[in-house]
Order: structure tokens, then sequence, then C-alpha cells
């Protein structure tokens, strides 16, 4: 009679866990990718953003420009309105001068707005500052 229990012994194998199973190795690709889609997401809104800040900037740039040159011109702002347009890091831009009269007829609000196109209705930037008569 031959002992069974001796001829199965050498062929037992004993089972060592190395590495990481197939759930875990799915788990940590999940986690990755929601941390790419996360990186991309915010990635892409900072570089939105700073388009429209830089746009923002040389918007109220001109305007301080065309402010600067309302308040040096020594005859006293028309009533209607002037309008004119700018180049400025390799765009055009719009600028539109409204003189609003005040209670005071020595004073003038002058408005300088700023837009990309002369169709916008909005402005992409705007300045204000008052004017007086001079008495020269």
């Amino acid at each position: 009679m031959v002992n069974l229990k001796f001829m199965t012994t050498p062929f037992k194998t004993q089972r060592h866990t190395t590495g990481f199973t197939l759930i875990e190795v799915m788990l940590a690709m999940a986690v990755f990718a929601i941390a790419g889609v996360a990186l991309l997401t915010t990635a892409d809104n900072h570089f939105r953003n700073m388009g429209h800040l830089e746009s923002k900037m040389l918007a109220s740039w001109i305007a301080s420009n065309q402010l600067v040159e309302a308040t040096l011109d020594k005859n006293w702002p028309p009533k209607h309105n002037k309008k004119g347009k700018v180049e400025l890091a390799g765009k055009e831009w719009f600028w539109l001068q409204k003189v609003i009269k005040t209670t005071d007829n020595n004073m003038r609000a002058v408005v300088i707005e700023i837009r990309l196109s002369d169709k916008q209705t909005s402005a992409t930037s705007s300045v204000m500052t008052y004017l007086s008569k001079s008495d020269t």
C-alpha cells in the first residue's frame, strides 16, 4: 500500500502574495484619474482667467491713457461723445468718451469706456473723472 500522504506532500505549493490585487490596482487608477481630471479642470480655469485678466489690464491702461488725454486737453470737453481706436498688444481696442453734465456748470464728468469691438454692448473697462472749466 502506498502512503498517499507522503506522495502529495512534495507537490504541495505554498502561496506567497506579492504585488497588488486587481481591485487594488483598479482603485488606484480611479483615484489617479479623478485627481487628473481635477488638475486639468483647475489648469483650464487658470488659463481662461489669465486671458480675461490680461484683457482687463490692457483695457484699463488704454482707459487711463485716454483719461489723461482728456485731462490735458485745454478745450472744454465737448457735449457730444468722442470715440476712437487704439492698437495695443496686437489687438485693436475701441474707446468711447462720454461727457456728462453735472449740477455744477463749471464741472463735467468724463467716462472712458473700452471695448474689444465697436459692436460690443458692455465695456471691458471703464474709468471716470471730473474735469473743471479753467479760467484761462
